[in-house]
């Protein structure tokens, strides 16, 4: 099946979902990013700092780029002028960093805490202890040019649905709490990214948002080491 033909099947398959597909294309060269965008598709997720500037750089001006790989302080700067949104942010250091290159380039960045839940120590995130000491932190309050939109979280990668399904379970628990507690009058917290091409149809039934697809829209990744990130 084509890439086009991918996107239209999973297009269909959330159409009475919540969920927004982001279409994660690290690795990919820019010719299947183009078949994806002229099927349509204008979200599309990297990892690499210096792999999505390059994109971003060559491809159209419309298309949002997601951040959702581990993000390191020093790599910020490259994706501030133009990043839609850094679903990967996982400590109050790489906020206030993420802060200050916003007001470099005159923006409100859009963040999501990645949350922990998986039983996988090679996963980034922050605990739950973690996250509501940063949302209650006097620090917070001072960063003006990021906003905080939702959470994200990666399960663990196992055959076990029941595993997937409580720690996304957790996760949809927790967010809504969050919400409850911190966001009840901010209708820019609304995202919940969680989901793969192997969970992602559990993720929905847990009340996903945003579904990151790699494999089930390009096929197997190519490895590629890109310098610098």
């Amino acid at each position: 099946m084509s890439i086009a033909a991918q996107i239209a099947a999973i297009n269909k398959e959330l159409e009475n979902t919540k969920a927004t597909l982001v279409a994660v294309s690290k690795t990919k060269p820019n010719e299947d990013i183009w078949e994806a965008y002229e099927a349509g598709q204008r979200i599309f997720g990297e990892n690499m700092a210096q792999e999505m500037t390059e994109k971003h750089e060559a491809l159209p001006k419309d298309i949002k780029w997601h951040m959702i790989g581990h993000l390191q302080t020093n790599k910020v700067k490259y994706i501030a002028p133009y990043v839609s949104l850094i679903e990967s942010v996982d400590s109050l250091k790489l906020l206030q960093e993420i802060n200050k290159q916003a007001v470099k380039n005159k923006r409100v960045i859009d963040c999501l805490l990645q949350i922990y839940i998986a039983d996988e120590e090679t996963k980034f995130g922050l605990g739950f202890d973690e996250a509501i000491e940063i949302l209650r932190s006097e620090e917070l309050t001072q960063l003006t040019n990021l906003r905080i939109c939702g959470l994200m979280g990666i399960a663990t990668n196992t055959d076990n649905e029941k595993q997937i399904k409580e720690e996304y379970y957790e996760l949809k628990t927790f967010f809504d709490g969050v919400k409850l507690s911190y966001f009840r009058k901010d209708e820019h917290f609304n995202i919940l990214s969680m989901g793969m091409s192997a969970d992602y149809k559990i993720a929905i039934d847990q009340g996903s948002t945003l579904v990151r697809l790699g494999s089930t829209i390009f096929g197997k990744r190519v490895i590629k080491h890109w310098k610098n990130n």
